[in-house]
C-alpha cells in the first residue's frame, strides 16, 4: 500500500470517527447525560472505542423514562403501608409438607411422571457474585467446606442428575432435566469456564443452558448516569426480574418449546437445601392446574425481615417486610400462627403458557425497583471517590413481580429446615446465612435421613448419640454427615445402606459407598 493510499484511509476514518462521536454527542445531550464524554480527550483510542460501543447499545430514551418511573413509584410506596390491602393465603390454594401428608405421595408420582416425559426445566438464578462471601468469583462456585468439598453448582447439578435417574426407574423411559443458567456479565465466563473445566458434572453439555442477563446504568438522585471511571459507566444488573426480559433476548423461551417443557421450576443458586425441579412441588401445581406457584417457608417470629406472599387489593404479590407496620407482623389466626406467615425463598414454578405470556405481554409493565446504593464514582477532577453514604440509585426488577398476572396461583409450605439455609455473608461470630450455616443445615438435613432410615450414630465410647430433630436456633453442632445427591435425592433409597447399622463421624455416603472418621475431605 502507498503511503498516500494510506493517509487517504486514515482520514477517512478519522472522518467516520468524527462523525460518530457528534452523533453521539447529539444523542447524549438529547438524553441529558452530556457528562458521560467530559473525559474523551483523556482516553486513549482503545478506551474511546469501547465507551462509544457502550453508549452506542444503550436506549437513553427508554433508561431516562425507567428512572422516572422508578422514582415515582419509590416515592408513592415510602409514604404508604399495605396493611390494610392485605389479605392472607387462603387454604384453598395452599399445599403444605406437614398439613397434606397423605397428599404427598401423590403429587410427588405426578411431578415425576412429568420429569420421566422430559416435560419438566429448571431456571437458575446465577448472577450474584461472591463480594459479601469475600470471593471474587460467582456464589455457585463457593464451597462450603462440606466433607466432600463440593460447591454450590455441583451439588445442584447432582440433584438433577439424580432426578432424572429416579423418574427413569419409575416410569422406564430416559429422561432429561434441562437447566437454564441466567448468570450476569460479570459472572458469565468464569460460570461457563467452571461447568466446562468440571464436564458438566456428569449431565449432557447440550442440556445445559447458560444465558446473559441484563445491565443498567446506575444513576444519581437527578437522573445522571453515574461514571465509575473515566471512560467507564457504573453498571449494574437489573435484578432476579430481569429474567423475563432476558428469556426474550435469548429466545430461551423458543428453546423451551422446542423440546417440549411444559413446567418450569425457579430458583436462586445460593439456597444449599434447594429441591431442584422438587417432584412434590411441580406435582401440586399440576394438581391444582396453576400457572405460577411460589414455595415458602413458615414466618414464625414476626419481625423476620423476610418478604410475604399474600394478597394485595385481591392480586398475589410479596409483600416486604419495610411495606407493612408492626402490628400487622404480628397478626395471629385462630391456630396461633402468624396471619402472614408465608415466607417468600425466591422458589417458584411457572407453567410454560403463563412464562411466554409473562415475556411476550407483561414484561414492559413491570416497574423498577429502587435500591439506593454507595456508587463509586469519578469527580469532574476525574478522581475516584467512594461515597460513604448513598448517592445514587441502581434500579431492578424482581422475579415475584409477575404473580399478579396469574390466572390459578397456588402457595406451597415446606420446612425451612429441610429446605431453605441461603448462603449470604461471609463467617462471622454470631453471623446469620453462611457458610457455617449452610453447611450446618445440610450436615443436620443428611443425619435426619440416617437416622429416619434406621441407622445410628455412636461416639469414640460406642455410645449412641442422641438424636438433635433439627438446628432450630443454630447452637447445637451437627454430626458431621454427608450424603451425596447421587445416593439420595431427598432421603429415599437409604434404608438398604443404615438400617439397623451404627456409624461413626463425619460419615460421608457417596456413590463408591460408605465411609467413616472421615477427616477433611475423602
Amino acid at each position: 500500500m502507498s503511503y498516500s493510499v494510506y493517509l487517504i484511509q486514515k482520514d477517512l476514518a478519522f472522518g467516520a470517527e468524527n462523525m460518530d462521536i457528534s452523533r453521539l454527542t447529539q444523542t447524549l445531550a438529547e438524553a441529558g447525560q452530556s457528562h458521560l464524554l467530559q473525559f474523551w480527550d483523556q482516553l486513549s483510542p482503545e478506551e474511546q472505542a469501547d465507551l462509544a460501543l457502550e453508549l452506542e447499545n444503550m436506549d437513553f430514551k427508554e433508561i431516562n423514562l425507567f428512572f422516572k418511573h422508578a422514582m415515582e413509584t419509590s416515592g408513592q410506596t415510602k409514604q404508604e403501608k399495605v396493611d390494610t390491602r392485605m389479605a392472607p393465603v387462603p387454604r384453598e390454594v395452599l399445599g403444605s409438607v406437614t398439613r397434606d401428608r397423605d397428599s404427598l405421595k401423590g403429587w410427588e408420582e405426578e411431578g415425576l411422571r412429568c420429569i420421566s416425559q422430559s416435560k419438566v426445566a429448571v431456571l437458575l438464578l446465577a448472577g450474584g457474585q461472591g463480594t459479601r462471601l469475600g470471593v471474587p468469583y460467582p456464589k455457585g462456585m463457593y464451597d462450603v467446606s462440606l466433607p466432600s468439598h463440593k460447591t454450590l453448582f455441583q451439588i445442584q447439578a447432582e440433584r438433577i442428575l439424580k432426578l432424572e435417574q429416579l423418574a427413569e426407574q419409575h416410569h422406564a423411559s430416559k429422561c432429561s432435566i434441562p437447566w437454564y443458567i441466567m448468570t450476569s456479565g460479570r459472572t458469565m465466563d468464569s460460570t461457563k469456564e467452571f461447568f466446562s473445566k468440571h464436564k458438566y458434572f456428569g449431565l449432557k453439555e447440550q442440556n445445559v443452558i447458560f444465558f446473559q442477563q441484563g445491565m443498567l446504568p446506575a444513576m444519581d438522585y437527578n437522573g445522571k448516569i453515574i461514571l465509575e471511571g473515566k471512560g467507564k459507566l457504573a453498571m449494574a444488573p437489573d435484578g432476579n426480574g430481569g429474567l423475563y426480559r432476558s428469556l426474550g433476548a435469548h429466545k430461551i423461551i423458543e428453546d423451551m418449546e422446542q423440546r417440549g417443557i411444559a413446567h418450569i421450576h425457579v430458583y436462586c443458586v445460593d439456597n444449599i437445601l434447594v429441591k431442584v425441579a422438587d417432584p412434590a412441588f411441580i406435582g401440586f401445581c399440576v394438581h391444582k392446574e396453576a400457572d405460577c406457584g411460589a414455595k415458602v417457608v413458615e414466618k414464625t417470629n414476626p419481625t423476620e425481615a423476610v418478604g410475604v406472599v399474600c394478597k394485595v387489593d385481591g392480586r398475589y404479590q410479596v409483600v416486604e417486610y419495610s411495606e407493612i407496620t408492626l402490628a400487622t407482623a404480628e397478626k395471629r389466626g385462630t391456630d396461633g400462627r402468624l396471619m402472614f406467615n408465608a415466607g417468600n425463598i425466591a422458589n417458584h414454578y411457572f407453567s410454560l403458557p403463563f412464562l411466554k405470556d409473562i415475556v411476550t405481554t407483561h414484561e414492559p409493565q413491570l416497574q423498577h425497583h429502587v435500591a439506593q446504593k454507595k456508587i463509586p464514582y469519578v469527580d469532574t477532577q476525574g478522581q475516584l471517590i467512594k461515597p460513604d453514604k448513598p448517592n445514587g440509585i441502581k434500579m431492578e426488577k424482581f422475579v415475584f413481580d409477575i404473580f399478579q398476572f396469574a390466572k390459578m396461583f397456588v402457595v406451597y409450605e415446606v420446612l425451612r429446615e429441610d429446605e431453605f439455609s441461603p448462603l449470604k455473608n461471609a463467617d462471622s461470630q454470631d453471623g446469620k446465612d453462611n457458610p457455617t450455616t449452610a453447611r450446618h443445615a445440610l450436615m443436620s438435613l443428611h443425619h435426619r435421613w440416617i437416622l429416619n432410615a434406621g441407622g445410628h450414630f455412636i461416639d469414640e465410647n460406642g455410645t449412641r448419640v442422641p438424636a438433635i430433630p433439627s438446628l432450630k436456633d443454630g447452637t447445637d453442632l451437627p454430626i458431621k454427615c454427608e450424603i451425596s445427591p447421587l445416593v439420595s435425592y431427598g432421603g429415599e433409597g437409604l434404608e438398604k445402606l443404615v438400617n439397623d447399622k451404627e456409624f461413626h463421624a463425619a460419615l460421608v455416603i457417596d456413590e463408591s459407598g460408605i465411609h467413616e472418621h472421615v477427616k477433611n475431605g475423602l
